[in-house]
């Protein structure tokens, strides 16, 4: 009898990772990035394919679509979408550190591949035994968790939103940020959850993270009072005015949470 290899937790957690990262439509065997990491996890394309395809049946957004992918989820599937889910903030830098480990050299590259960004390489410096320096120790293995929990979030947010603004559709990657709906410093809980995310131009990620614009209750651009007063200028017509009481490009998954946005409208938005 040919039995299947059960998935360990490491596995399922890189694949949770990688299944963040990748638009729903590469979730196909034949997408280089997936031929890559099952290789070095000792899957199959195949293999690894369907086990993302089972995450993405498991994803909110895709069940109000109507898309059950395999419908084949395991308990230890929906567990780990679950502990994801629960803790952003913990299981996302886990396994984006699993990730990098798995791909060791060749994590620059990759990266690369899944969102095009030019990399920032921090080099650290040799460190001996000294109390201070212990102390130095400790604080850049906090900054580097920190970096790895931003390039994971950064990823998944841009990937969901097809590496758009969600406002104006700028494509450009050195021009988009992911923006945080409650800001960073607020709400640690929130800081990895791809829900609390919007892909931003830069210009559009300055004016929401000053509250001079938000959206509504049906993801709709409200222009504050504020930069109201400015009005008319040719450049605010050019990159608010046209936008105001549109839609914003839904993300394909992990789409805003109205309660994260209403957070943004009530303490954030300046509004008379």
């Amino acid at each position: 009898m040919n039995l299947r290899k059960p998935w360990t937790r490491d596995e399922l957690i890189i694949a949770m990772n990688l299944y963040c990262k990748l638009p729903f439509g590469k979730l196909d065997r034949k997408t280089p990035i997936i031929i890559e990491i099952a290789k070095k996890i000792g899957r199959t394309p195949s293999s690894l394919a369907m086990k993302l395809v089972n995450f993405a049946s498991l994803d909110p957004v895709h069940q109000a679509r109507g898309i059950k992918g395999l419908s084949g989820a395991s308990k230890a599937d929906l567990s780990i979408w679950e502990e994801f889910t629960a803790n952003w903030e913990h299981l996302g830098t886990e396994s984006e550190e699993h990730f990098q480990e798995l791909v060791g050299s060749e994590f620059s590259q990759i990266n690369q591949s899944l969102v095009k960004q030019k990399t920032e390489i921090s080099k650290l410096n040799s460190i001996t035994n000294s109390p201070n320096q212990i102390i130095e120790v400790t604080e850049i293995q906090v900054t580097t968790k920190i970096r790895i929990g931003q390039k994971f979030f950064r990823q998944m947010v841009l990937s969901s939103y097809g590496n758009r603004c969600c406002v104006t559709g700028n494509p450009i990657p050195t021009l988009l940020i992911a923006s945080h709906i409650i800001p960073w410093h607020k709400q640690s809980e929130h800081r990895l959850n791809p829900q609390n995310g919007l892909c931003l131009a830069r210009t559009h990620d300055v004016a929401f993270d000053q509250g001079l614009i938000t959206f509504d209750e049906n993801y709709k651009l409200v222009l504050s009072s504020y930069l109201q007063e400015f009005l008319p200028e040719e450049t605010l017509e050019n990159n608010f005015v046209n936008y105001a009481g549109k839609q914003l490009r839904l993300p394909e998954k992990f789409q805003p949470n109205p309660e994260f946005l209403r957070f943004h409208r009530e303490t954030i938005f300046l509004d008379k």
